[in-house]
């Protein structure tokens, strides 16, 4: 992530601050203190949920030091469960070709033949026909056929590798889309608490009006209203981010009870040179369409193997027979035996078939997964542009008018020609704005880890 040159705490947060704290001033001198008993009973109670806040950090223990993304990255290419599963998966299909495309272990073969009784050698000495043998018998599968299975299972093993790699940038897709996230939430988390510690103030004063009879009850409630909004939005915050936090310990394969990860701060990273070239390119270094051309591939070889089965396998032996050496002379047969394929009608042609057929969809897939990863590079790289353009008019534009309309609201309640209803929605409008920001940050951030995934290649 690259630094930005100007961010939204530089164009609203420290002069809302600073406007935010002349609104408590100036409401602090029009209030003054109520006598005992004076004006109407209070109507400030305590806000719901407050009671529940949690505790303020331990005096002298410092935050958690930010973690770069890319450590995280290194760490989850080191332990991830899924994907040490899948290079695990790739290593043991590399060690299938040179198996498939080896001849059958030979056979040992041993005879004794006895005559005239089931005594082992009887007759061995009186009789021709009796004998000791050993022999060795090979298969010899019809040639080309082994060596297309080994071509078959190497196209499976570079199918397995673009596999991993698919499951590796899936996961760092995942890692990088929680990790922004979570530093969304922990922005927005120190806004909300922030504008949350002023609208109790302004709350307190509004009551403080209300009691001596200047301000109004709605003006009041409309006070506890907005900062029991930001209690509700502020817990929210909190459940997402534990749930953001077991996630990424979940990627990381971290043990339960590890420490908490805190985030660098989402700044905005440019789009490439180039980038709408990146619709033309990806499909060849996508893994997953390069998973679905080594699936056609095999496929087309998983045909020309289906028709080396309409011709016969082989088998030959060789067998030496010894009788008594003093009175017979030793034989020595060999054998050559045929496999035929006699029932091609049910078996071969259904086969061969049934081989085309999934070569014409493993093709279609291919095209399938080419076309998608155009369209989604094309939806990422829209979204990416959109948010670009979206984060420059809040820079320029929304923000910097959004705190020049509070400003003049707070103004014209200075000379009572606003109330405090129309001031705090100003308020509540400039916050959802300075809200939203971040989360079009997030957003264009997210769009470049996708675009990340698909094109194989990290943007800067």
């Amino acid at each position: 992530m690259h630094h930005d040159r100007r961010t939204p705490g530089k164009l609203s947060s420290l002069p809302r601050r600073a406007v935010l704290t002349g609104v408590l001033l100036v409401l602090a001198r029009a209030a003054p203190a109520p006598a005992a008993g004076a004006g109407q009973p209070p109507l400030v109670a305590p806000a719901a949920g407050a009671q529940h806040a949690d505790p303020a950090p331990a005096p002298g223990q410092p935050p958690s030091p930010p973690t770069p993304l890319a450590t995280l990255v290194a760490e989850l290419e080191q332990h991830n469960p899924q994907v040490l599963a899948a290079r695990q998966a790739w290593k043991a299909a590399s060690q299938v070709p040179s198996q498939v495309a080896t001849l059958p272990d030979p056979q040992l073969e041993l005879q004794q033949v006895s005559v005239g009784s089931p005594v082992p050698f009887a007759g061995y000495t009186t009789s021709e026909f009796a004998y000791a043998a050993i022999g060795v018998s090979q298969d010899l599968p019809y040639p080309g056929k082994l060596r297309l299975r080994g071509e078959i299972a190497a196209r499976e093993a570079a199918a397995a590798a673009d596999r991993a790699e698919a499951v590796r940038r899936s996961a760092v897709e995942q890692l990088k889309v929680t990790y922004y996230r979570l530093a969304y939430l922990e922005q927005t988390l120190a806004i909300l608490e922030r504008d949350g510690a002023l609208l109790a103030e302004i709350a307190e004063i509004a009551d403080a009006r209300y009691r001596v009879g200047q301000g109004s009850q709605q003006e009041v409630l409309r006070a506890q209203l907005e900062r029991t909004k930001l209690l509700r939005e502020i817990e929210m915050h909190h459940r997402e981010m534990a749930g953001l936090e077991a996630l990424l310990a979940q990627l990381l394969d971290r043990p339960p009870g590890s420490p908490e990860l805190a985030t660098e701060p989402l700044t905005e990273t440019a789009l490439p040179a180039g980038a709408g070239d990146l619709p033309a390119g990806a499909p060849a270094r996508n893994p997953e369409v390069a998973g679905a051309q080594e699936a056609a591939r095999k496929q087309s070889l998983q045909v020309d193997l289906a028709r080396k089965d309409f011709y016969p396998d082989f088998n030959l032996q060789y067998m030496w027979q010894r009788t008594d050496p003093a009175r017979f002379r030793a034989y020595y047969m060999v054998t050559l035996g045929v496999r035929l394929p006699l029932y091609r009608l049910r078996r071969q042609q259904p086969e061969l078939a049934q081989s085309v057929a999934e070569l014409e969809r493993s093709r279609r897939d291919y095209e399938a997964a080419v076309q998608q990863t155009r369209f989604d590079v094309r939806d990422q790289l829209a979204a990416a542009g959109s948010a670009s353009r979206l984060l420059a008019i809040y820079r320029g534009g929304l923000l910097p008018q959004a705190g020049a309309a509070f400003e003049a609201v707070l103004s014209a309640y200075r000379t009572g020609r606003q109330d405090l209803a129309t001031l705090l929605a100003s308020f509540s409008d400039l916050l959802k704005l300075d809200i939203e920001y971040w989360s079009t940050l997030a957003d264009h951030e997210t769009a470049l880890a996708r675009l990340e995934r698909l094109t194989g290649g990290t943007l800067p």
